[in-house]
């Protein structure tokens, strides 16, 4: 009595009446103050249960990510559902109006259904986690955020780019980081049929062992692919832990190898096509008797 004393008249007034409920003006804030409450403690548990597995091990980042996330949506909703009860909305009145939101609206939503669903599945099944370089089409990049709706995915240009999660569960994802934290990475190269052969792979080698991005275990190594129509079809491969860094370091490799074949006499030819020409030489016969 003391409380609702101190609480101003038009705060108390009636509004409506939900469920058999008087909702006032003071029951509305309350429900704004459990909805702001909610979501600050949802944020709040998700860094907690972050911060708490990167001082443990930071190799659990993107375990530890999906479960601060489903902690937070479920601290969230839990907030809502009591505050909307507390407004009147019982949990049998929620279940048929969202009965019938799903059937008036469901063509509407069904795309957004469709995203929360997957958002989800990634974070429970963690397929793609936070952190993880990806190719989603046409599309390579490493992986910022995973919500409910949608996945912001970092591209090599250091753009953001919104991709929705169905896409990561119907489309296929090559996950170049999953598993093993290495990568392959390879550089075609192709050389005169008269090149010395164990001279270029002592070369090629050469020059990927000396960068330090490149990995020692597994060591690099140089495939002799096929016999083109121009030239031999060699291949150097290697690993490297971040795959996001590929362009950029078999660029400058590139440009290593076309130096040194020049220096020790490696030549790359171009491609050359054999042309022959066919003539024709008519004899005349006898001439016609006059």
């Amino acid at each position: 009595m003391m409380l609702e004393s101190c609480v101003p008249r038009f705060l108390q007034a009636p509004l409506f009446s939900l469920s058999g409920k008087v909702v006032t003006a003071l029951v509305l804030a309350g429900l704004a103050l459990t909805l702001i409450v909610s979501i600050v403690l949802g944020w709040l548990a998700r860094r907690a249960i972050q911060r708490l597995a990167a001082r443990r091990d930071a190799g659990s980042l993107g375990v530890a990510y999906a479960i601060g996330r489903i902690a937070q949506y479920v601290v969230v909703i839990s907030g809502v559902l009591l505050g909307l009860d507390n407004v009147g909305f019982s949990l049998a009145t929620l279940a048929t109006f969202g009965a019938v939101l799903t059937v008036g609206v469901g063509f509407g939503l069904q795309n957004i259904t469709q995203n929360f669903i997957s958002g989800l599945i990634l974070l429970l099944e963690r397929p793609v986690q936070r952190g993880d370089f990806v190719v989603v089409g046409d599309l390579v990049g490493r992986v910022e955020e995973i919500a409910l709706r949608a996945t912001t995915v970092i591209s090599r240009d250091g753009v953001a780019v919104i991709v929705p999660n169905s896409s990561f569960i119907t489309a296929t994802v090559v996950n170049l980081t999953a598993g093993a934290r290495a990568y392959r990475a390879r550089i075609k190269v192709g050389v005169a049929y008269d090149a010395d052969l164990p001279k270029v792979r002592r070369v090629l080698l050469s020059i990927a062992t000396a960068r330090a991005e490149v990995l020692d275990d597994p060591t690099p190594q140089v495939f002799f692919r096929d016999f083109g129509d121009s030239a031999l079809d060699l291949e150097l491969t290697f690993w490297m832990p971040d795959p996001s860094d590929e362009p950029r370091l078999t660029s400058e490799m590139r440009f290593a190898i076309m130096a040194a074949f020049r220096e020790h006499g490696i030549e790359v030819p171009f491609p050359q096509r054999d042309v022959r020409i066919r003539h024709e030489v008519r004899v005349p016969g006898p001439s016609a008797p006059s």
